[in-house]
């Protein structure tokens, strides 16, 4: 079966791929089964060399590199050299720390009894991945897994395919053996033979219904199982921010960079009241400014949606909100034309009982709505099944810090907002997610302890 790459901006096939069967698969475990017990004998100083040269690798092919992402994504090109850029942080951090937190850790070195901790490899993982930013979450968990002596299964989304397989070639060119890396190339049918097969974990980031059916799916394996799904993340600006300009200029950013296409992307804005006009009209203004466009040029601020469908959730999002009551400010339509491009939307006086407010939009579109006081912002931002991020934009730290203490979220910001950093865990609650990657919880999630309890005879 072969495998159609669309460009999402001209929608043409650009590319054609084998799609990876289950006898493929099964022989690609078989692999990376015998591989791996070779691969956690190389030292870790030594492992994490090779992922330092898979990083020079990719720094010096950035530029087309960066150009196949667009192509296969629609994301702009700007945003993609961006993102290649900026993902490289994850290997600094394992070259930072790796080794510190993959040592031995002994408890006790004196009396009878010596005690201390080795961490192991979980053996042959699976990481199936996301197209939004395959870079920063394929980093977050083949390069760290790798790290740790595991063999990896990894299979990009069927609309990054062509990044997935980038990888693995710089991978291999770096140094990293055939029998320790293996790339798997299809849709969901192929995610279902990962899923049937005996491996030994399982690293998911994608949406919350397909992270639903693989922890049912996985459940009975009784193995680790990471998962990184969606957000509806709230941003929450007072009334005593500094500049209602510059808030409106950064809240905008993190709404529609990447068109919205990201699970940390800022999906409700809560406004108090008497600053409420005006930043709506600084916010509007910011994106009308927007260059919407062919995602090649390197001016292009807003590309096409990477998934034609996705259009269609949008425009049922602007008709519910603007039936009970919206100002739909802005955009709301598809673009006529080639390519999945769907205008930049903004929608104001929003309510809870619209989607918009409640459904993940994962997408160019935003719901601004009044609050009256912190508790209102607070009870409206707690008002959701997701926990990924919550924001809040204020001048006073202290009256920031007690609206974040208040949320349930893997993550919090004050005065910025959709950003990761790998010295933090990278973790959602509820039902953005299980685990952590990133910082030393992400390091370790590739690991298991074994406790050593040593008495000389």
């Amino acid at each position: 079966m072969r495998l159609d790459i669309v460009n999402p901006a001209s929608e043409e096939v650009i590319a054609q791929l084998e799609t990876d069967t289950k006898k493929a698969i099964q022989d690609k475990i078989a692999l990376l089964r015998k591989g791996q017990n070779s691969w956690k004998q190389v030292s870790v100083k030594d492992r994490v060399a090779c992922i330092s040269g898979f990083g020079k690798l990719i720094q010096q092919n950035k530029q087309e590199l960066a150009e196949t992402l667009t192509k296969e994504t629609g994301k702009p090109l700007q945003q993609s050299l961006n993102e290649i850029t900026g993902a490289h942080n994850r290997i600094d951090h394992l070259e930072k720390y790796a080794r510190k937190w993959l040592a031995n850790e002994t408890l006790i070195d004196q009396g009878a009894t010596l005690e201390y901790i080795q961490y192991e490899p979980l053996g042959v993982v699976a990481n199936i991945s996301a197209w939004n930013f395959p870079y920063n979450v394929g980093y977050n968990v083949f390069l760290y897994a790798l790290v740790a002596g595991n063999g990896v299964l990894y299979k990009p989304s069927e609309y990054a395919s062509l990044t997935g397989l980038a990888f693995q070639e710089y991978l291999y060119q770096a140094g990293i053996p055939k029998d320790a890396f293996q790339v798997v190339i299809g849709a969901g049918e192929v995610g279902q033979f990962l899923l049937d097969a005996g491996l030994d974990g399982y690293f998911f980031t994608g949406s919350l219904k397909t992270g639903q059916y693989i922890a049912r799916q996985v459940a009975p394996k009784m193995i680790p199982l990471q998962l990184e799904l969606g957000g509806k993340d709230p941003l929450y600006v007072m009334d005593d921010v500094v500049d209602i300009k510059q808030a409106a200029i950064n809240a905008a950013e993190g709404a529609f960079y990447n068109n919205g296409q990201s699970c940390c992307a800022v999906e409700r804005l809560y406004v108090a009241d008497n600053i409420y006009d005006e930043f709506v009209k600084h916010f509007v203004e910011e994106v009308e400014s927007y260059i919407i466009g062919n995602p090649d040029s390197l001016e292009t601020f807003v590309g096409p949606l990477t998934r034609n469908h996705q259009r269609g959730v949008l425009e049922q999002q602007v008709a519910d909100a603007t039936a009970k009551g919206a100002q739909l400010e802005i955009g709301g339509r598809k673009i006529e034309g080639k390519g999945y491009y769907f205008e930049p939307t903004i929608l104001t006086n929003v309510k809870h009982n619209m989607k918009v407010m409640h459904d993940e939009s994962f997408g160019p579109i935003i719901g601004i709505q009044r609050v009256s006081s912190d508790e209102e912002a607070v009870r409206l931002m707690l008002d959701t099944e997701f926990g990924l991020t919550a924001a809040v934009f204020s001048s006073d730290e202290a009256r920031a810090k007690k609206v974040l203490a208040q949320m349930d979220t893997g993550t919090v910001y004050w005065n910025c907002c959709d950003r990761v950093s790998p010295n933090l865990p990278w973790s959602g609650r509820k039902s953005s997610g299980l685990g952590s990657t990133l910082s030393s919880q992400g390091i370790r999630a590739f690991v298991q302890p074994k406790a050593y309890q040593m008495r000389p005879a």
